[in-house]
């Protein structure tokens, strides 16, 4: 596989994802530290778990993402708003933040437009959009991607992770309909070094995944020649 790829460290790429519904204080503890150590893009966290990370990682490199509207997107506006100006404001610099898919089906593009533009404009934060690409159409993830980019979002991200996880052939689909203009996120299911380059080669820019160090790990075998 070495021979196959080009040399990419993959650690800036990843965000450490902790979104299991048992995480506890402890974990989010032990996460902060392993994304200090690995020099990782981000922990994420559920919100009540925000303003523990944000003091764990307190002038170091990793930044502090949460979710909002996770995992489903059917909140109303007006929670999801509350949710991220909250968590913005107990410190986390990164919000993923499920679109509505419901509203993408019935072609509500204008609400959906709409919640995203005031928490791109209410926090001032980047905003990952997550488009749960398993459940959508072609035709649907293109104008998702596009609602979102209008509507100030700094990455489109495939999936929950709830609903299957990231593809290859849907990271090249979003990159193509992104030209450059934001980041990719490629999200759920990502548990092997091979999978994590393919996906970054389709054009992915972030990571999400709850495996980072499984993925160091065999980056680090791959390095001796294990």
């Amino acid at each position: 596989m070495a021979a196959d790829y080009p040399d990419i460290d993959i650690a800036p790429y990843l965000d450490h994802a902790l979104l299991t519904p048992t995480a506890t204080p402890e974990q989010v503890e032990q996460w902060c530290q392993q994304a200090d150590r690995f020099n990782f893009a981000s922990v994420c966290v559920y919100p009540v778990y925000v303003k523990q990370a944000a003091e764990l990682l307190h002038g170091k490199k990793p930044q502090v993402c949460t979710v909002i509207g996770f995992p489903t997107g059917a909140t109303t506006g007006a929670v999801k708003l509350y949710e991220a100006q909250e968590a913005a404001e107990n410190g986390a610099t990164e919000l993923d933040v499920v679109m509505n898919l419901g509203w993408l089906r019935v072609g509500k593009t204008d609400a959906i437009h709409r919640e995203i533009a005031e928490i791109c404009e209410a926090t001032g934060q980047t905003v990952k959009v997550i488009l749960e690409t398993n459940l959508l159409t072609d035709a649907e993830k293109k104008l998702a991607a596009e609602i979102a980019m209008d509507a100030g979002a700094a990455f489109l991200k495939t999936s929950t992770g709830w609903n299957g996880g990231a593809t290859v052939s849907d990271v090249r689909l979003l990159k193509e309909v992104a030209r450059d203009r934001v980041g990719i996120k490629a999200s759920g299911g990502i548990r092997t070094l091979e999978q994590a380059l393919d996906l970054i080669l389709a054009g992915a820019t972030r990571l999400g995944t709850s495996r980072s160090i499984d993925l160091i790990r065999q980056r680090d075998n791959l390095e001796k020649g294990g």
